[in-house]
């Protein structure tokens, strides 16, 4: 820890700062340059970018085709993997958790659900502190056609796709996180039920910034948009 009091950790020339104030819950996320390989494919090359929780508008969208490094990105915000060169600076206040890290409520590229267990039963094993009311009324929302009773108790393993897919959304929007990172979110969904999902994400979202990553922008609401390329891309 520095004389700043901000908690410094170094690994492949990464250093993220953690520094919490009682001034309220910002949160800033500076990427400076990162590069990413893969048994010498470039996947990431000379990345940077800002968030601000104050600025005007905190969200972005992270556009690309697939295979351009999209789902990189995310797992080095998560610090799921390390990029190869650059720098990660993250400054929170008090929706940090603990102190030392943020909480992630995360869609990932794949759903990962528990596929024997329920729609509900997925929701409510994530956390104690989830409430059943809770996770039954989201439920309902995001799959309307699917009868309450299955999503009580049918595994989830004899849903579609798609409603797979926003099971995982619905976990991802109950979770107790500081920043929600969605990868691909809408896969499997067709476009009235996307309008509906993004309308439900961001009634459940509250301040929590969201980064999303999509090759599509059609139904999407107004985000700061980052156009993500590798050179086998261009």
């Amino acid at each position: 820890m520095d004389d700043s009091g901000h908690c410094v950790v170094q690994n492949h020339r990464i250093c993220i700062s953690l520094s919490l104030s009682k001034g309220g819950p910002e949160m800033i996320i500076s990427c400076n340059h990162l590069y990413k390989r893969f048994q010498g494919q470039t996947v990431l090359s000379d990345l940077s970018f800002d968030m601000d929780t104050k600025s005007d508008h905190p969200d972005i969208l992270f556009y690309g085709p697939s295979g351009s490094g999209k789902t990189t990105l995310f797992r080095i915000l998560m610090g799921l993997t390390a990029p190869d060169e650059g720098t990660i600076e993250i400054l929170s206040g008090e929706a940090a958790s603990g102190g030392l890290g943020l909480r992630f409520g995360t869609v990932f590229q794949e759903n990962r659900l528990c596929e024997e267990f329920s729609a509900l039963q997925n929701l409510c094993m994530i956390s104690p502190l989830i409430q059943k009311t809770g996770a039954k009324k989201i439920l309902q929302e995001l799959l309307p056609e699917i009868p309450v009773e299955e999503l009580y108790n049918k595994p989830v393993q004899a849903f579609s796709g798609g409603q797979k897919r926003r099971i995982a959304i619905a976990r991802a929007l109950l979770s107790h996180s500081d920043l929600l990172l969605m990868d691909e979110p809408f896969t499997g969904l067709d476009l009235e039920n996307r309008h509906r999902v993004i309308d439900i994400i961001y009634k459940y979202k509250g301040h929590r910034p969201l980064l999303l990553a999509s090759h599509e922008t059609e139904g999407l609401p107004k985000m700061r948009v980052i156009s993500i390329k590798t050179p086998f891309c261009e």
